[in-house]
């Protein structure tokens, strides 16, 4: 028996740490929709860093996959908790004060967190939005993301390969 499972062992150790990078590590992701134009493209392979907030939390544009009952969406992080948020004239105001958006995006109707019931972005939540604007299903539809939902940080696209880099 040891020497039918011995020529295999090295397979089986590689086979285990590949499953275990793409359990916890990074994982490929396909972008749906078109939610994330011009940024993203639909059918766009990405990797996901899973580990990105482990040890950090999502920062403000981040671009992150959130887990929603029955799909995986795709979108760019626009406020973090205790942040008072606001689009009047498709410019961001947060906390009152105007932030520059340093990508591409469609344009923005106003917009105030109030509607979401809330002066602020609740703690362990964000409110993140697609950079198409007009066409995304986001937190101004679905609330807040809690940050669990949250799997991770993605912004390289590796497929199709006319398109390999970084996405933000």
């Amino acid at each position: 028996m040891k020497e039918k499972i011995k020529p295999l062992l090295p397979y089986i150790i590689i086979i285990a740490v590949v499953l275990f990078i793409k359990a916890f590590i990074v994982t490929p992701i396909k972008v749906n929709g078109e939610s994330m134009h011009p940024t993203l493209e639909e059918s766009d392979i990405m990797i996901l860093n899973k580990t990105a907030y482990y040890f950090n939390e999502p920062k403000r544009f981040d671009i992150v996959v959130v887990n929603m009952p029955n799909e995986y969406l795709i979108k760019r992080v626009i406020g973090l908790p205790g942040e008072h948020i606001e689009y009047k004239d498709n410019t961001l105001y947060v906390d009152g004060k105007k932030v520059k958006e340093n990508f591409k995006h469609g344009k923005t109707d106003d917009f105030n967190i109030e509607e979401l019931g809330s002066d602020t972005v609740p703690e362990g939540s964000y409110l993140v939005m697609g950079d198409n604007r007009e066409k995304s299903l986001d937190s101004r539809e679905l609330g807040f993301m809690k940050e669990e939902q949250l799997l991770g940080r993605t912004s390289l696209i590796i497929l199709p390969f006319d398109r390999i880099g970084n996405a933000n």
